[in-house]
């Protein structure tokens, strides 16, 4: 990394911890989201008998006749999440950081989660800002930030996530 490109980096460091600071959140409560923004994806993090989760969505807004769009990606923190439901099944691959290959689970399609704190973070790629707001328990997810949160409380719960190892699948060759 250059100089000027890490002196960017360590000045916007800075500026989340000063963020941190005036949200009144222990630094390592934020870790999950920082990772979110940072790495993209979610995040699960069990600390200090704190269970820490962030959940990822994008949000593409496109304008066809212009044929331009944008994504928001909005992240949200959770602090000490619990699953209050979920409804229908959905069978999808995935690939955890800690397996090197992906595996068939069960998710499910829609969960309601609750917790102590969450926050929302919305990053906005044409303004270049995140914009931070406390959000209010509890909160809907469907699809594919539902499957996020189930896998992420299964880490937080569980620690490692069980699947069908996608070696056990069979080629087929249509006509």
């Amino acid at each position: 990394m250059e100089y000027l490109e890490l002196k960017k980096l360590l000045k916007f460091s800075l500026k989340e911890k000063e963020i941190i600071k005036k949200l009144e959140m222990p630094e390592d409560t934020f870790l999950p989201l920082i990772f979110s923004i940072r790495f993209g994806g979610d995040w699960s993090l069990n600390k200090n008998s704190k269970k820490l989760m962030s959940i990822k969505e994008k949000i593409t807004h496109y304008d066809k006749e212009k044929k331009v769009g944008y994504t928001l990606e909005i992240v949200y923190l959770f602090l000490n999440p619990i699953l209050l439901s979920q409804e229908g099944t959905v069978h999808r691959l995935e690939k955890c950081s800690n397996k090197k290959e992906r595996e068939l689970v069960k998710r499910p399609y829609k969960v309601i989660v609750g917790s102590e704190y969450i926050l929302k973070a919305t990053m906005d790629p044409l303004k270049s800002t995140i914009r931070l707001k406390k959000v209010h328990s509890p909160l809907e997810f469907t699809g594919s930030s539902a499957y996020g949160v189930s896998h992420e409380i299964e880490h937080l719960e569980k620690g490692e996530i069980k699947g069908k190892p996608f070696w056990e699948f069979k080629y087929l060759i249509d006509d």
